[in-house]
């Protein structure tokens, strides 16, 4: 497995550093998840940042919005690998 674990969030769960070779369907839930989060995180930051008359507010929101986009892109990048090669390679049950 090429999972790293390091450190440990607050609620005692393990952090992983690389996305799991195979995504269940309860994995692609959570990333749903997370991606309407991020989605609408992103779409506020605009809206708010398109209302913001103080240029610097204005580009720490834009900048918010920006992080959250890649978040979202990255995440995006994980869900379109190609699960089906990697189940394929695991031994039956």
């Amino acid at each position: 497995m090429q999972q790293q674990m390091t450190g440990q969030s607050q609620s005692q769960q393990p952090m992983f550093t690389t996305p799991p070779q195979v995504i269940t369907g309860k994995d692609l839930n959570y990333l749903a998840d997370q991606m309407n989060w991020l989605l609408v995180a992103a779409k506020k930051c605009s809206h708010y940042a398109k209302e913001c008359t103080d240029p610097q507010i204005k580009q720490i929101i834009d900048q918010t919005g920006q992080m959250h986009q890649r978040h979202y892109n990255t995440l995006l990048t994980h869900c379109q690998n190609n699960n089906s090669s990697a189940t394929a390679s695991l031994p039956a049950q």
